[in-house]
């Protein structure tokens, strides 16, 4: 199993979860992060003020997946989150050992 973690524009969380959808991948966690890589923020106007914006807001979706699907999963997201410009986001994916479902505490691996 892996476990894919994928930075992403806010706007482009919906286009990534219909892409997952469409190979039947249900289970995702979305959380709302702050950051920045190349992009290195932005200049704003705030009240008149000119401040600096360093961390843009940014989504990660975790989604765990079988070894068999990952690769078809990695390029969804990437097919889905791709605008072209810098800020797109990044994709990591990370093995996974084994887990357990709360409920029941059954094992998979």
């Amino acid at each position: 199993m892996k476990l894919i973690k994928s930075i992403v524009r806010p706007n482009k969380v919906d286009d990534v979860k219909d892409a997952l959808a469409a190979l039947n991948i249900s289970g995702m966690t979305v959380t709302e992060v702050r950051g920045h890589g190349k992009q290195k923020g932005h200049t704003a106007i705030y009240r008149g003020k000119e401040y600096n914006v360093s961390l843009l807001p940014k989504m990660e979706i975790d989604v765990v997946v079988g070894d068999d699907i990952a690769d078809d999963a990695i390029k969804a997201i990437i097919g889905a989150a791709w605008t072209g410009e810098i800020g797109d986001g990044r994709v990591f994916v990370l093995p996974v050992q084994e887990t357990y479902r709360i409920r029941t505490g059954e094992k998979e691996s």
